[in-house]
Order: structure tokens, then sequence, then C-alpha cells
């Protein structure tokens, strides 16, 4: 779309306390530090929230500079279509898709899932996430989550079997999915999967280091394996057949809702399931990441929920039920 003021583009990075701390396989912290991009033309704002991770050599620096790099051919007319080329996958074209669409929506009067041509967002159940740490802890924290219909659990290697039979105990009637961010070996693999299995776990997300899952295609999948570091955007699905039962799709990691959207159809035309994921972040991250969630096996859009306070017009979270945005937060 050709905006009748070319939008102009404020950047800025904003750092949002976690409730206690959030903990995984790679270490904790306290806060999450995110990037905003917000497009104006004229009485119109649209904005877009990106989460930059060092894990892909990202920080909330470098993230602001490539958004800022784009100012020029944003004055100049640049669309979602010449910014999908113009910039690599990544959280810093993510939060200018976001706000290209955002800023679309509010111009044309509808709804973004409309604009896109999407379906309209429901209520969906997300899944809340147990921060790594002894079985003990886990337990304590899965204990005081257990009404929760879907618990997410971070482990990390050594020690996983322990955590997660303290876990299901402690948790007996939800569903479980668990996430090794990368943290397992091919020694421990099939140890840790038939543990999952004698407990009912789901879902075992990026259980070993991307490049380096060649044992999921031999070994027995007792358990759905899915990929979250392995994958990024519609380029890195062929590779994984075979090894994947299911694909994490971030608006962070594909660069926006754009490439997301594609990468979903992409992805189960090829059979595999697809699970919604977000890093921790505030509403506005999450809000675009509900256009996915619609079709998906598994949503884990609980972001906010971790942080000790939300942005505005945030989210409505009753429980773990999540429904969709207000214009006023996105789209």
């Amino acid at each position: 779309m050709t905006f009748t003021k070319a939008p102009q583009l404020a950047t800025r990075i904003e750092r949002w306390p976690i409730a206690g701390s959030f903990t995984i396989s790679r270490g904790a912290k306290t806060e999450a530090v995110v990037v905003i991009a917000e497009l104006r033309s004229g009485e119109f704002v649209g904005r877009g929230e990106c989460t930059p991770y060092a894990r892909y050599g990202e920080t909330p620096e470098t993230t602001l500079a490539a958004i800022e790099a784009m100012r020029a051919p944003l004055s100049q007319g640049m669309d979602r279509s010449a910014l999908q080329t113009a910039m690599q996958p990544g959280a810093a074209r993510n939060a200018l898709d976001c706000a290209l669409i955002d800023l679309e929506a509010k111009t044309r009067g509808v709804r973004a899932w409309d604009l896109l041509g999407a379906a309209s967002p429901k209520p969906v159940t997300t899944a809340y996430t147990i921060s790594l740490g002894t079985p003990e802890a886990m337990a304590e924290a899965t204990a005081r989550a257990a009404e929760r219909p879907l618990l997410k659990i971070k482990l990390g290697g050594d020690g996983d079997d322990a955590r997660i039979a303290a876990v299901r105990r402690a948790a007996p009637k939800a569903e479980l999915i668990v996430d090794a961010n990368e943290a397992w070996t091919p020694d421990n693999l099939a140890r840790n999967l038939a543990a999952c299995a004698d407990v009912g776990v789901t879902l075992v997300e990026q259980p070993l280091p991307a490049g380096r899952d060649d044992a999921l295609a031999t070994i027995e999948r007792r358990v759905a394996v899915c990929a979250d570091e392995s994958v990024h955007d519609r380029r890195s699905l062929e590779e994984l057949r075979g090894r994947y039962d299911a694909i994490n799709i971030k608006l962070d990691k594909t660069g926006g809702l754009t490439e997301a959207l594609a990468m979903a159809d992409a992805a189960r035309a090829l059979g595999f399931d697809i699970m919604v994921g977000c890093m921790v972040a505030t509403s506005l991250a999450m809000a675009p990441a509900l256009l996915i969630a619609a079709s998906a096996r598994f949503v884990d859009l609980d972001g906010p929920l971790l942080l000790a306070k939300d942005r505005d017009h945030g989210l409505r979270y009753d429980g773990s039920l999540l429904y969709p945005p207000a214009p006023a937060l996105w789209g």
C-alpha cells in the first residue's frame, strides 16, 4: 500500500522487568529487552515489537541500527513486499513488518486479519512456562500452576529425567510439553525421550543443537519432536523432514508475520504440525502471532504472563485462555 504520507519512523529500546527470573539451559534473565518500531502516517501510528536474541547474534543495539537503516527506504514508500528482500529474517524485520501491517490496517479502517486474508483470531489456550531449576524447585513452581491445562517445561540436559518426573507428580492432569533448548546430546537423547514418554509428555522441543540433530532421523521418536532453533523461515523446512514432527514458528525468527503466515502454509503442506511461540516480551509482540495461533496445534504465547507488568491495552488472559487484541494494542 502507498500511504497518503510516507511513514515517519521512530525507534526505541524498552526494558520490562520479569516477575522473578526466567531460566533456560543458556542462563537466566530478570528483564525482557525489546525494540520498538513505530511508523506514523498522518494521524495513524503502526507499531511492532521484537526481542533480539543473542543465540542468533542479535543485540538490542544492532537490531535498533538495522531498523534505523530502513529509514530512507520507508520514507520513499517501501512496502511489506519490498521489506522481505531488503532485510534478512530476524528480529529487526519482524518489528518493521508488524508495524507496517498495523499502520496499513489502521489507515484502511480494517482489522489486520481481514487485511491479510487470514482467519479471525479466536480465544486460544496458551502454554504456561516453568523455568529450569532443580527438580524440587520446578515441582514447587509447577504445583502453583497445576490447574493450567498446558504447561511448557524448560529442561537443561543432565538430570532432566528427574525434573520431568517431579513435574508430572506436581501436575498430574496437565498436558506437558518440554523444551530442552538444544541441551541434550545423542548419548542421553533416548533416555530423556523415554522419560518424557513414560509420563505422557506430548511434545519435545529442540532436544539437540541445531545442525547437530542427525540422531533424530535414526532414533524411535516415542514423543513428537518440534524444531525451534533449527527452523527460521521457509528455506529451512525441507531439510527438517524425517527428523522433526512439528515446527515452532516465532515471528522474531521468521522476520515478521508476512513470512510466518507463508511459512505455516508451507509447513502444513510438508506434513508438519505447527507450534506458535514467543520470546519473553509484552502483549505488543504476542498480538500478531495470534494470527498463526488460529491453526496451530500448540500455542505458547505466555510472554506477558512472565512479566512484572504488561504495557497498556495489553492482551486479555483469563487463566491460560488468551483473547484477540483490541485495536488500541495492534492490528
